[in-house]
């Protein structure tokens, strides 16, 4: 299984940046600790990012990194063909 992996402001953080997920490209953004299946714990290091341990570990199992600036972006809204056009 595969899926992506972006860096986004988690809730009561600060602003600070952690571990975001999603199994398919059309699912919303969540927490790595939304998925207890695939997140492994934190390194114990002191003002460590969190889910940089989880990030490691995917990327190795094929995951794809997405860049913080494009996963905040929202897709191109796309307009249905109406029935005229049929």
């Amino acid at each position: 299984m595969s899926g992506q992996m972006c860096w986004l402001e988690g809730f009561a953080t600060n602003g600070e940046k952690i571990l975001h997920m999603r199994l398919q490209p059309h699912e919303p953004w969540k927490p790595y600790t939304a998925f207890p299946g695939l997140s492994v714990p934190d390194y114990d290091i002191p003002r460590g990012s969190k889910g940089w341990a989880t990030c490691q570990m995917l990327l190795k199992a094929g995951w794809e990194l997405i860049p913080s600036d494009r996963a905040k972006a929202r897709p191109a809204m796309v307009p249905l063909a109406s029935a005229t056009q049929r």
